[in-house]
């Protein structure tokens, strides 16, 4: 068969990973229904991705890794989300952070080696954990109340965080705090010990596998170099478009599931499936024109991303509407396909229902919707400044 998305696909190199890819989501598949009613945390899709060398593909090559562009990570990661959304969701952060910090190298270089050689060596992952209770989403401009204080070699830190993603997993990884000293917020890089403890808070709507427990933090020393204090330079946040790639690869899923029942269901006295039917096939147009539209954009502005390296910043606007219409064009496209199918998208024995679920969760995830659109505004205001 011939798909429609895999047009996307530029050269040889990046057919092999998907072919790669799509069988990790296959496997995904088959594990994602267990996962999700469970709440379970996929350990085993992260041995999987670990044993393929998916962690380490946006890893720069001086220190080990595939160096892969943006554009291809995007297309890896809606593949992997067409098998399962959450899993998909979790590595992002994962593997969008590498790339981040390979084109901004904010970090001090040693540590970011080290972080390297580990992703490379041993199948490492980073997530950033920077979301409270009280403080809500630090792209909404909260200080974080998780404090660092500083002691002889280093600095103590105690906080609890919220929607900690992949935190069941991971050995290391980022936190934000506040350090009163100086009226600042920095970031430090955390080794997990004995005084860091995950309660099993994750227990949603959708996106139910990610692992996005609360971590709490209790005097916990970091090193005086594990704060990362390098500035880099600013690349647009092209990273992001993870979350954007993860929703679509789930609205894929859902608008081909949508696509066979038409084709083969026949109910009734009907000599021909309800593809047939005019009503149908314009709810297929629908769909189409949702998928289309979204995917242009998002694949469009990935590739304008990798080729203007100097003018990244510039691309923000361009970058949060791919990741608005993306996930809002995600919620219908999963639900024209259930209004295809009928009532029995309603059943837990058939995905559809997970579908609709998980992409809801995309509305949460940054840039929020009010923020896109301000942005949007305010760009277009400085053209007559």
């Amino acid at each position: 068969m011939t798909r429609w998305v895999d047009q996307y696909i530029r050269n040889e190199e990046e057919q092999a990973r998907v072919w790669q890819v799509d069988k990790l989501a296959a496997a995904f598949a088959e594990r994602a229904a267990r996962h999700d009613r469970e709440g379970s945390f996929p350990f085993d899709n992260f041995a999987d991705l670990r044993e393929a060398g998916y962690l380490k593909l946006t890893v720069p090559k001086v220190y080990g890794g595939e160096e892969i562009s943006l554009y291809e990570m995007v297309m890896l990661q809606e593949r992997l989300a067409y098998g399962d959304g959450s899993t998909a969701l979790a590595v992002g952060w994962h593997m969008g952070q590498m790339l981040h910090l390979r084109t901004s190298r904010k970090w001090q270089e040693p540590v970011f080696a080290d972080l390297c050689a580990a992703v490379v060596k041993d199948g490492a992952m980073i997530n950033t954990f920077a979301s409270e209770a009280a403080s809500g989403s630090p792209s909404r401009g909260g200080r974080p109340e998780t404090t660092a204080t500083a002691v002889p070699g280093g600095w103590l830190i105690s906080g609890r965080k919220t929607f900690s993603t992949l935190s069941p997993i991971l050995d290391r990884f980022v936190v934000t705090a506040y350090i009163p000293d100086e009226d600042g917020v920095s970031d430090f890089m955390v080794s997990r010990d004995e005084q860091v403890s995950i309660i099993e808070t994750w227990d949603t709507l959708g996106m139910r596998a990610t692992g996005s427990h609360d971590v709490v933090l209790d005097q916990v020393f970091v090193p005086a170099d594990h704060r990362l204090t390098g500035k880099g330079t600013d690349d647009g946040g092209g990273w992001l478009l993870h979350i954007p790639a993860c929703y679509l690869g789930i609205a894929l899923a859902a608008r081909d599931y949508a696509l066979s029942f038409a084709n083969s269901y026949k109910p009734g006295q009907m000599d021909k499936p309800i593809s047939s039917i005019p009503s149908v096939q314009h709810t297929i147009g629908q769909m189409e024109l949702e998928l289309r539209t979204a995917h242009t954009l998002l694949y469009s502005i990935a590739e304008r991303w990798d080729r203007e390296t100097e003018n990244r910043p510039a691309l923000k606007a361009d970058l949060g509407l791919a990741k608005y219409l993306a996930t809002n064009n995600a919620i219908k496209i999963v639900d024209l396909a259930m209004r295809i199918v009928g009532g029995t998208s309603l059943s837990r024995q058939q995905p559809l229902e997970r579908y609709y679920r998980d992409v809801r969760a995309g509305l949460h995830n940054p840039p929020m919707d009010n923020v896109v659109i301000q942005n949007l505004a305010v760009t277009a205001l400085s053209e007559f400044e």
